[in-house]
């Protein structure tokens, strides 16, 4: 297969131009060949590394974290490092499930509690430390 043009990597790799130029400023993609006429010609096996590049963001790595892992697969000897930045993602989404968790039960107690407001709330049990405008100190707040 022949060299690719910047429309067409774009629509087989599902992405959009800008997306492809800011990847190609960030470094995740190396600077394309030019024509004659100069346009960008991108070798075919762009497609497939824009293809790992977006799997890699699904599953929740930055931009920078995928540029980290492309220049340690790059290398001579690779490292066994997206095992371990696989393991410290892991940690990390269980900590935000477990933040998001906490949220949504606050919030059901929220809807429980039939609260209808967040400054003056006026439910017998409500779950929120709401404020009175004007009437309360926030905490450490002089006298």
């Amino acid at each position: 297969m022949d060299a690719l043009r910047t429309g067409e990597v774009a629509d087989l790799a599902g992405v959009n131009i800008q997306t492809l130029r800011y990847y190609e400023r960030r470094g995740l993609l190396a600077e394309p060949d030019r024509s004659p006429g100069g346009h960008r010609l991108y070798p075919p096996d762009t497609v497939a590394l824009l293809t790992v590049i977006k799997a890699a963001q699904r599953l929740g790595f930055t931009l920078d974290e995928v540029a980290d892992l492309l220049a340690a697969g790059r290398r001579r000897h690779p490292s066994a490092d997206l095992r371990q930045r696989a393991l410290d993602k892991i940690s990390e989404i269980d900590r935000r499930i477990a933040d998001l968790t906490a949220i949504r039960g606050t919030l059901t107690e929220v809807v429980d509690a039939r609260c209808d407001s967040l400054t003056d709330c006026s439910c017998t049990d409500c779950p929120l430390p709401y404020l009175t405008i004007g009437t309360t100190r926030p905490p450490g707040a002089p006298a």
